[in-house]
């Protein structure tokens, strides 16, 4: 039986992500790289190989892709908010690792919260600016 190695709180850094209706809390461990959403690894989670490079993205800018291993509790929206999400959340968990790495992911763009929302649907309109259809007789 494999003993599982205790994590002490001061090896682990925590950030929270936020997309569309997605809310992504991400952990950060000293390991070799291995990420895993919702108790799944990362490669069964996500189908698409782009929705896994945006995940990817702040190891990649930061050059820490492989020192860290990644703990992602994800839920809310769909995939692609998902992906966006944890991207946000793996961005500040990497802040507390090193402050250093601000200059690089503010440049990217990973630390700024994507303001996009789904437009509320208007009463007299079949959907948010979808009216209904005209007919002049």
């Amino acid at each position: 039986m494999a003993a599982t190695k205790k994590i002490k709180s001061s090896d682990r850094y925590y950030g929270t992500g936020r997309r569309k209706k997605s809310v992504a809390r991400v952990y950060l461990f000293p390991g070799d790289g291995k990420i895993t959403i919702n108790k799944r690894d990362i490669d069964d989670y996500f189908g698409m190989e782009t929705l896994k490079t945006i995940v990817r993205q702040p190891l990649v800018a930061t050059s820490t892709d492989g020192k860290y291993d990644v703990q992602v509790n994800v839920y809310g929206g769909g995939y692609t908010g998902q992906a966006g999400a944890i991207r946000h959340g793996l961005s500040r968990a990497l802040l507390q690792v090193d402050s250093e790495y601000r200059a690089i992911l503010k440049k990217e763009g990973y630390l700024t919260r994507d303001p996009r929302m789904k437009e509320r649907k208007k009463y007299g309109l079949k959907a948010a600016r979808r009216a209904p259809q005209f007919s002049k007789r």
